[in-house]
């Protein structure tokens, strides 16, 4: 008789039903009481990555967004960002006082893999709270032996899988739950697999699979999008299992709502989406 594997094995598919919620806000509340997110990255020539993200963690109700990046990049990130706190950073000894203040960190977009980005990288790696690591943050960490902090989630593509697993990105691709699974044990981190089918895997094994989304999504930046809807989860006390299957949800979701419309999809069009399901899903005030 062939045999059937567990279903301790199988996936769960995302829902609304089944994704955490956030709770209402008191009447009372204040700033203070939702985190505060540090962006890291945006090396020059890749600004636009870290704004995208801080963007994303401010509409998603992060209480405070700050942002370390290239000192050229300052004055755009305060036109397009008024809200965010934007630093300079031209070494990672400006970012100790930042760390010191926030409550949950992005680190990876536009970093870039040079000695800035592997010096910014190295400094976050030693700050001991929640922490979403994606792009560059991860083609280093293939690389460097880095620990991630407890609490964290790590977000790679196909190509940055299998560069952290040491195969080919075909092999990632022929076995996304294998893969997202190892990831997930190797870093002892939420591993949130991209990509056509997103998987989210914890080290224990669970795992969780989203049927949404829309191939208009194929375009650059839309995981920036992510990466700061995920740390905006955390910020506000959700548990990074939680957190990951929610912005993961909310993210395709709004995707395929705005999919409808046909190619062109820019990274930034899903960000009041997404600040629009989650308010549908989880409103602010009972």
């Amino acid at each position: 008789m062939p045999q059937t594997k567990h279903p301790a094995n199988a996936p769960q598919t995302l829902s609304s039903a089944n994704v955490a919620k956030l709770a209402p806000r008191r009447p009372s509340a204040h700033k203070g009481d939702f985190g505060h997110v540090l962006v890291v990255g945006g090396d020059l020539g890749t600004g636009g990555s870290v704004l995208l993200s801080a963007e994303a963690a401010l509409r998603c109700g992060a209480g405070l967004v700050s942002l370390g990046t290239r000192p050229e990049h300052v004055g755009a990130a305060l036109t397009r960002l008024p809200e965010t706190m934007a630093l300079g950073v031209s070494s990672a000894n400006q970012l100790v006082s930042v760390l010191e203040r926030a409550s949950v960190v992005v680190v990876g977009p536009g970093l870039g893999q040079a000695s800035w980005g592997r010096s910014l990288l190295s400094a976050v790696a030693n700050a001991e709270m929640p922490q979403v690591w994606d792009a560059d943050a991860l083609n280093l960490l293939a690389s460097t032996p880095l620990a991630l902090p407890s609490g964290s989630v790590i977000t790679p593509h196909p190509g940055e899988a299998a560069r952290l697993l040491g195969v080919s990105t075909e092999a990632v691709q022929a076995d996304r739950p294998g893969a997202a699974r190892k990831l997930a044990r190797k870093y002892g981190s939420v591993c949130v697999l991209k990509g056509a089918g997103t998987l989210v895997a914890d080290p224990a094994g669970q795992l969780a699979l989203c049927g949404r989304g829309h191939p208009a999504m194929a375009g650059a930046g839309l995981g920036d999008v992510l990466t700061g809807v995920l740390a905006a989860l955390l910020a506000q006390g959700l548990e990074c299992w939680d957190a990951a299957c929610l912005g993961v949800w909310l993210h395709a979701c709004a995707g395929e709502r705005l999919g409808v419309q046909g190619r062109g999809l820019a990274a930034s069009d899903l960000i009041p989406v997404i600040r629009a399901l989650l308010e549908e899903h989880s409103a602010c005030q009972a």
